[in-house]
């Protein structure tokens, strides 16, 4: 018999989303792609170019189950350049991905029955791998009237005797907002560790700036990686940033499941860290620049947007004025108007009556999409 944790882990529903749509361009039809958050530029060349020269030199053979010191260096190297933090390479695990990184850090962070608090809404995965691993997710609900940002006393309220972390998200997905300095701050006073999502830093827009958490506590795990700033998401490379205590539980769970990450990949990763800032900056333009014109176009139709996003690629638009189940209205809008969005419960519950928008695709597909959409809108009006 198939076992109870693997029968009742929730679907992807994003991915379901664009599956079908694959499957509907496979029929021959167009669709606009707004759901799927995977930046639609070329990997820059200066990482492509590392990693054929690995390849071609003979690194393709097992690394140190923590990673390449070289890579580890570069990490350390960068959140000290970015942040002004100093870490050392020995805090820091390679991993296939930030998804794996996930794996370890709740492996070895909670017990069953432990409780991780996270927002509502969230990245769609965190509840299932916390669930997962025996934990338990605990939702505290913020609301677009401020951002999405956590509050103390949502925070405050959900701490017990079983809290083991709390988790945070900045820039954020699905909501595309920063956490503010001051609240993150407060989050670190609490004393429990901090799981910060740092993958969409580096796509912060305007006069805003990122912060890691690094910044305010050591009590910390940070995950972090190269698929969003990088456009490096079919590389799968990310790593871990933790507390030294935890370090050699994480890395003999590593050498387990996983052993080593994939060497040639990783000295893409030094010089995604080293040689791509230039290409970073001009995606970032490009982004931003997206961002502006999709914010208009979903408020001319009449989706509210409370707060405007100022980063990663995601826009999280109000429908309540047309509609109250964003799954059957997301899965509507693919069939009748050929474009794909992700509904809002995907995120959770607190989610319900929103869909999220990436534009990670061109102005002009984004500009082709909305036009559908408000098309859908006038034809199917409550």
């Amino acid at each position: 018999m198939v076992t109870k944790r693997a029968s009742e882990i929730s679907p992807f529903i994003v991915m379901d989303i664009l599956e079908k749509a694959q499957g509907m361009e496979r029929e021959g039809k167009d669709i606009v792609h707004l759901e799927v958050g995977e930046p639609d530029f070329d990997t820059p060349e200066c990482v492509n170019e590392a990693c054929c020269k690995a390849i071609k030199d003979g690194k393709t053979h097992y690394t140190h189950s923590l990673g390449l010191i070289e890579l580890r260096e570069a990490i350390c190297e960068h959140y000290f350049t970015t942040y002004g933090v100093n870490i050392s390479p020995d805090r820091i695990i390679i991993t296939s991905g930030t998804s794996p990184a996930m794996f370890l850090l709740f492996a070895a962070l909670i017990e069953k029955g432990d409780e991780i608090i996270i927002s509502d809404p969230h990245y769609a995965c965190y509840p299932n791998f916390i669930s997962f691993c025996g934990g338990v997710p605990v939702r505290v609900n913020v609301y677009e009237e401020n951002g999405f940002q956590y509050t103390p006393e949502g925070i405050g309220g959900e701490i017990t005797s079983q809290t083991k972390g709390i988790m945070i998200n900045s820039p954020s997905n699905p909501t595309g907002n920063l956490l503010s300095a001051d609240m993150m701050s407060k989050i670190a006073s609490y004393g429990i560790p901090v799981i910060s999502d740092e993958i969409y830093h580096g796509l912060v827009y305007e006069e805003n700036r990122e912060h890691t958490i690094l910044e305010f506590t050591d009590n910390a795990f940070v995950m972090n990686g190269f698929s969003k700033a990088y456009a490096m998401t079919g590389w799968r490379l990310g790593y871990l940033i933790a507390p030294k205590e935890y370090m050699r539980p994480i890395q003999k769970i590593q050498q387990n499941f996983f052993i080593s990450p994939n060497s040639f990949v990783q000295w893409g990763g030094v010089a995604a860290l080293r040689e791509a800032g230039d290409d970073v900056t001009r995606m970032k333009n490009i982004f931003n620049e997206r961002r502006k014109f999709i914010i208009k176009r979903l408020r001319e139709i009449g989706l509210g947007i409370t707060v405007e996003p100022t980063g990663a690629f995601y826009i999280l638009g109000n429908i309540k004025n047309f509609s109250t189940n964003s799954y059957k209205t997301a899965f509507d809008i693919l069939e009748k108007a050929h474009v794909g969005v992700t509904p809002g419960i995907d995120f959770g519950k607190n989610c319900e009556g929103y869909l999220r928008f990436s534009y990670a695709n061109s102005l002009e597909n984004i500009g082709e999409g909305i036009d559908r959409i408000e098309r859908y809108l006038k034809d199917n009006a409550l």
